[in-house]
């Protein structure tokens, strides 16, 4: 029964989503966050006073308009405990006597260096950081060095790096003038990190056109792989635009450094087994390049043939396949038929015999051959380009089967390759076309036999014999193995370098990478551009790429990141979709408040701070979380009738600590916080361990249950918001898991606690919620602990005290 009603909501699915009005590239960008973004005037209101900044403005415009007042403001230890969640992830100070000017504990928190461990852990979700691949075959199954992108997202915050650079770097740092401080080669983290889908290149590709596009500008792309997008103006060519810019792209096998090396012994004993091993991989990489090369340009007849006789079946795209010694390749006979695809729709002169003659079934050869071979070469020929050295060898007689024509084209190779071998005056064979023609199939960039010189487990494919892909195995296992554990070894930047030449992509009709379309240019969205755009000139693009989504005249990205910060900091966002802005999101709750935002983060050199300040300064954000039209019977509509979700902002919205920000308050409280940052991960999940929730290991294949308990969003995909749940295992782990346990006791135990019993339960709200008790708190803590509290007793009134809402949840 489940399983048919599974089947009839795909259905569903399927006609509602086939129904769906297609969205054409000339209405599509009427769609609001396509307008250019504009800074809009501020709105009049009447009770101008109450507003602090810019903000309040347009917030208390919509209140005024749907008759609501704002909350009052919270008191000051809610706010001083709300700013250190808010900025820093964790709780303040113990010394509720300690409160400062709210602005100047702003601009103190922003200066913190926790403030970038706290916030890179947002961006970390965005970007799907994990410390390991996914589902691969051969390869390690780690990535060694994920936490020099984690390092420099915290570091690249707690600087205010202009976001727009932050992007450009994260996508095209390789290609940026550096100097000295390479650095920021760890941004391209961004890309390398996703899931390895176990090896599927177009799996890969998609996922970093997913976490470029969803990621950066809020805009599903990756939708329009297999066809039109339903809904938003992006065409299938304009995925596969984005596709060759990322195909043209590859991870080296060695990654580079981004430290300047010691002169010690150590590492210059490291540099030199490193070198030899190298050396040992790139020379068996080359030999076996060659051999292949060398085959392929000899036994075009053999591949001819196998493309042939594949020709009406479905290519499964598997090239992993062991194959006898001296046999053909697989790769190779790929990308023959791949060649030959491209040489059909081009309409190729070299190749118009073999494509009309391919055509015939092998029934119907010997009886149509001849009328082909008339339409091709007789008096009443149709007019076809046919290249001059491929007329010779056809024209004089009709074939009796296709292996004729494919044993006459490997007849004519063999012929070019030895002129083109003995010839000493390599200028007279060039200057010959047609034979310059012949020539480019089997020695040309991009022909069939010329495979491409890569490193990294992607070679294995190019190794057909069980014996040499055991020698490759080892050869680059002992690479990888030295670089991450040799004595010595740097830590690693995980890079993408552009490979020469750049890949002409095609459409994949369908998505199926076998049934290959129009040819596509390297360039950016048309939405974003219009009709007049160019397309990317320089290597893959990358960093043309990156500098049009980083580009203030972008229309999505300011609007799309400043969102997303307003949503971190009230649990919602002005669009409630911070991660589609295209015509099935939600319409902005506040759109002139949005552009005010986004024209003011740019005017401001995109710096984040200024958008944290700009907010947390606000009389909205210091709103109470409680309205007193809630709880009385006072004049004026009551705000949950007239806005239930608090989409107005008539009060500042309650909300639960994300995991990491609870653990970590709970490590804080303990006094035992390891204030040490960076660094490769640690497991702080496994007893008490002092470091930050941000340097624990995310284990993508197995994401602890703790996580998942917790709202942990997958790690394998993008995410801009964390859905928030309320399920049993959250306060089952709370209750009875041993850790919080120890927590508590570590808490009772605490070294500078006063010694009698009610100013000790004062100083533990102090330090638990940044308050002192009530009296009757007081007067329940009395009955309970009496007047001789054992060790014990002490560390179950702690442990109590956490289970309250107040200590897992932000007023």
């Amino acid at each position: 029964m489940k399983v048919m009603s599974k089947i009839s909501g795909l259905l569903l699915f399927a006609v509602t989503f086939s129904a769906a009005e297609k969205i054409d590239i000339k209405t599509g960008p009427k769609h609001w966050a396509f307008q250019p973004i504009k800074k809009p005037a501020l709105p009049v209101v009447k009770n101008a006073t109450w507003a602090a900044n810019p903000i309040d403005r347009f917030i208390l415009a919509k209140l005024e308009a749907a008759n609501l007042q704002p909350a009052p403001r919270a008191p000051n230890h809610v706010l001083n405990r709300r700013a250190h969640f808010a900025l820093t992830g964790l709780p303040p100070k113990s010394n509720s006597k300690l409160l400062i000017p709210h602005s100047e504990l702003v601009n103190r928190l922003l200066k913190s260096p926790r403030y970038g461990e706290h916030w890179a852990r947002h961006w970390l979700d965005v970007a799907r950081y994990a410390d390991n691949k996914g589902y691969v075959f051969f390869e390690e199954k780690n990535f060694p060095w994920a936490w020099t992108y984690r390092d420099y997202v915290i570091r690249a915050l707690n600087e205010d790096k202009s976001f727009d650079q932050f992007i450009i770097e994260q996508l095209a740092a390789d290609k940026l003038d550096l100097g000295e401080d390479k650095t920021p080669l760890t941004a391209l983290g961004f890309l390398t990190l996703g899931a390895r889908f176990s090896g599927n290149i177009h799996d890969i590709l998609d996922d970093r056109i997913d976490v470029t596009t969803r990621g950066l500008m809020g805009l599903t792309v990756s939708c329009a792989r297999c066809h039109d997008h339903k809904y938003d103006p992006i065409p299938t060519a304009d995925y596969y635009s984005l596709y060759g810019v990322f195909r043209s792209a590859s991870e080296p096998t060695l990654q580079p450094t981004f430290q300047p090396a010691p002169d010690d012994e150590e590492r210059r004993a490291f540099d030199a087994e490193l070198k030899k091993r190298l050396k040992a991989l790139n020379d068996f990489v080359a030999k076996t390049r060659e051999g292949i090369i060398n085959s392929a340009r000899t036994r075009t007849a053999e591949y001819l043939t196998a493309v042939h006789a594949k020709r009406n079946q479905p290519s499964t795209g598997n090239f992993m396949l062991l194959t006898d010694k001296g046999a053909i390749n697989p790769y190779v006979i790929h990308r023959w038929e791949v060649y030959l695809k491209t040489a059909r729709l081009e309409l190729d002169p070299v190749w118009t015999v073999w494509h009309r003659f391919s055509e015939l079934t092998d029934n119907e050869f010997a009886a149509r051959a001849p009328e082909v071979h008339r339409e091709l070469f007789g008096a009443r020929a149709i007019a076809t380009p046919i290249n001059a050295r491929v007329r010779a060898a056809f024209a004089n007689q009709p074939p009796k089967t296709m292996k004729e024509i494919v044993d006459g084209y490997g007849v004519l190779f063999k012929t070019i390759d030895a002129e083109w071998k003995t010839q000493l005056d390599k200028s007279s064979c060039l200057a010959n076309a047609d034979a310059e023609a012949l020539r480019q199939v089997i020695y040309g960039q991009g022909s069939p036999p010329m495979i491409p010189r890569r490193l990294g487990w992607g070679f294995l494919a190019l190794i057909p014999d069980r014996p040499d892909q055991a020698v490759y195995k080892k050869l680059i296992k002992a690479v990888e193995q030295w670089s991450m554990n040799g004595k010595g070894a740097p830590p690693r930047a995980m890079v993408l370098t552009d490979i020469d030449p750049p890949h002409d992509p095609v459409i994949f009709k369908r998505g199926n990478p076998h049934q290959r379309g129009e040819l596509v240019p390297r360039q950016f969205l048309e939405v974003l551009t219009g009709p007049g755009r160019k397309s990317f000139q320089n290597g893959s693009g990358r960093l043309e790429l990156a500098r049009a989504i980083a580009s203030p005249n972008n229309p999505l990205t300011a609007r799309v990141i400043v969102n997303r910060v307003w949503a971190w900091h009230f649990g919602r966002g002005l669009v409630n979709t911070p991660s589609d802005f295209g015509l099935r999101s939600e319409p902005p709750s506040h759109p002139e408040l949005l552009d005010w935002l986004g024209t003011d983060f740019i005017k401001n050199g995109w710096s984040l701070k200024h958008l944290h300040r700009q907010i947390i300064t606000s009389a909205t954000w210091q709103m109470a979380s409680t309205h007193p039209r809630e709880m009385t019977d006072d004049q004026g509509p009551d705000p949950k009738l007239v806005d239930a979700e608090n989409r107005l902002l008539w009060k500042f919205n309650r909300h639960r600590l994300g995991f990491e920000s609870m653990r970590d308050a709970l490590v804080a409280v303990t006094g035992q916080l390891d204030k040490k940052m960076g660094g490769p991960p640690v497991n702080v999940l496994a007893g008490f361990n002092g470091r930050r929730s941000i340097y624990g290991r995310i284990n993508r294949m197995d994401l602890a249950p703790v996580l998942r308990a917790f709202d942990f969003p997958d790690p394998s995909i993008t995410c801009a918001r964390r859905e928030s749940t309320t399920v049993s295992p959250q306060a089952l782990y709370l209750m009875n898991n041993a850790t919080i346990s120890d927590y508590a006791n570590r808490i009772a135990a605490r070294k500078d606690l006063p010694a009698g019993s009610s100013t000790k339960v004062k100083r533990f709200y102090e330090i638990l919620f940044g308050r002192l008790p009530e009296t009757e708190e007081l007067t329940l803590a009395k009955t309970y602990l009496g007047d001789s509290p054992t060790p014990e007793k002490w560390q179950f009134f702690v442990h109590a005290l956490l289970l309250t809402n107040e200590f897992s949840f932000v007023d």
